[in-house]
C-alpha cells in the first residue's frame, strides 16, 4: 500500500513539473510573438546639433611657482625656530638658528678675524689717502680683509639659516633642540601666489593642447584658473606622452601647495556638432554602431566618432540632425527589427 502511494506521489510531481515547463514555454513563446507583432519596446531621442567642447582631465601634484629648501650647513643642535608653517618670509630673513658656540663653526674666531682685518683696512685706507703707504701695501691688507669677510659671512649662515627665497613656509622638517647632521633639510619655502603643475598628454589629445590653452585645478571644492605655459614638441618614448606645464593664479591662497588636484584643460570646441552619450553606441571591435528609428523599424547605422569629453563623444559621420536615436533597448536589436516606442 505504501509503495503504491509513493508511486502516485512521484507521478503527481512529474505532472506538475511538466505543466510548469509547458507554461514557461508558452509564456516565452507568447512574449516572442508579442515582440514580433508589436515590436521591441525602445526609447528614442532626437539628434540635434549643438556646442561640443572637449575637456581633458588629469590628476596631478600642485607646487608653488617657486619652491626652495633651506638645509643645515653644519651639524648640531637647533637653538631656535623663528617661523611657523604658513608664515610669509622675505629672502635672506633668518628662520632658524644654531648655537654660536658650536665647535664646527668657529664663530667667535671668525668674528674677531673679520673685525680686526676691517679695522686694519680702514686705517690703511686713511694712510694711503695721505700718501703714507704704497698701493701695494693697501691691496695686501684689502685682500686679507675680503677673505676674512667672506669667512665671517659663511660662518653667520652656518648659525643663522636664511630663507632662500621670498614666500610662505610650507614645511618645517625639524623642531627646537633637535640634533641634525649637515645638509639635513630644515624648511621649505614656496611662492604660493601662483601654482604650477605638469601633466602627461596622450598622442590623441596633444592637438588640443597649446601654450595659452585655459585650464582649471580643483581640490576639495576650491577652484583656481590657469593656462598652459609650455608643451613638449616631441613625445617622450618612455611614457609615450607629451609633457605640458600649467600655471594657476593663486593670489588669494585658497589652494594649498603639495596637494593632488583634478586638472581640466579646455580642448577644441565645435559649435555645430553632433554629440551623443557613449552608452547609446554599440562597439564591435574597433567600430561603433547606433540604431535610429525609421517608421516602426530599427535601422543600424555605422558611425564614426571624433573627440570625447566626459561621457559624450562627437559623431562626425553616420548620424544626422533630426535622426531619432534609440537610447534604450538598443542592446536587444538587430537591423530592421520591429520596435515599439515607449515614453
Amino acid at each position: 500500500m505504501k509503495k503504491t502511494v509513493k508511486i502516485v506521489y512521484l507521478l503527481l510531481i512529474a505532472v506538475m513539473v511538466g505543466i510548469g515547463c509547458t507554461e514557461e514555454k508558452v509564456n516565452s513563446k507568447n512574449m516572442e510573438q508579442i515582440y514580433k507583432e508589436e515590436g521591441i519596446p525602445v526609447k528614442v531621442t532626437e539628434i540635434k546639433k549643438g556646442n561640443f567642447k572637449r575637456e581633458l582631465k588629469y590628476n596631478t601634484h600642485l607646487s608653488g611657482i617657486k619652491e626652495s629648501s633651506a638645509s643645515a650647513m653644519v651639524g648640531g643642535r637647533i637653538e631656535k625656530i623663528l617661523v611657523k608653517v604658513g608664515d610669509f618670509v622675505k629672502k635672506d630673513q633668518v628662520i632658524i638658528t644654531f648655537p654660536k658656540d658650536n665647535p664646527s663653526t668657529q664663530y667667535f674666531q671668525a668674528k674677531v678675524a673679520y673685525e680686526n682685518s676691517k679695522s686694519t683696512y680702514e686705517r690703511y685706507q686713511k694712510l694711503f689717502d695721505v700718501g703714507g703707504i704704497s698701493a701695494q701695501d693697501l691691496d695686501n691688507v684689502k685682500t686679507q680683509y675680503e677673505v676674512n669677510k667672506a669667512n665671517w659671512d659663511t660662518t653667520q649662515k652656518m648659525v643663522k639659516v636664511l630663507a632662500p627665497i621670498s614666500g610662505y613656509v610650507t614645511q618645517l622638517a625639524v623642531k627646537e633642540t633637535d640634533n641634525v647632521k649637515a645638509e639635513t633639510l630644515l624648511a621649505t619655502i614656496a611662492d604660493l601666489r601662483k601654482l604650477k603643475a605638469s601633466v602627461q598628454v596622450s598622442e590623441d589629445e596633444i592637438n588640443d593642447v597649446a601654450v595659452g590653452t585655459k585650464a582649471t585645478a580643483v581640490w576639495q571644492g576650491n577652484v583656481v584658473e590657469g593656462k598652459v605655459t609650455q608643451v613638449d614638441m616631441a613625445m617622450n618614448p618612455m611614457t609615450q606622452s607629451f609633457n605640458a606645464d600649467i600655471v594657476f593664479d593663486n593670489s588669494d591662497r585658497k589652494m594649498k601647495a603639495g596637494v593632488t588636484a583634478d586638472i581640466m584643460i579646455e580642448g577644441g570646441e565645435n559649435s555645430n556638432a553632433i554629440s551623443v552619450e557613449r552608452k547609446n553606441l554599440i562597439k564591435i571591435g574597433n567600430e561603433y554602431y547606433a540604431y535610429v528609428l525609421n517608421g516602426n523599424k530599427a535601422v543600424e547605422k555605422k558611425v564614426k566618432i571624433g573627440k570625447s569629453s566626459g561621457i559624450y563623444s562627437e559623431v562626425i559621420d553616420g548620424l544626422a540632425e533630426g535622426d531619432l536615436l534609440i537610447v534604450e533597448g538598443q542592446m536587444f536589436l538587430e537591423n530592421n527589427a520591429n520596435v515599439k516606442v515607449i515614453k
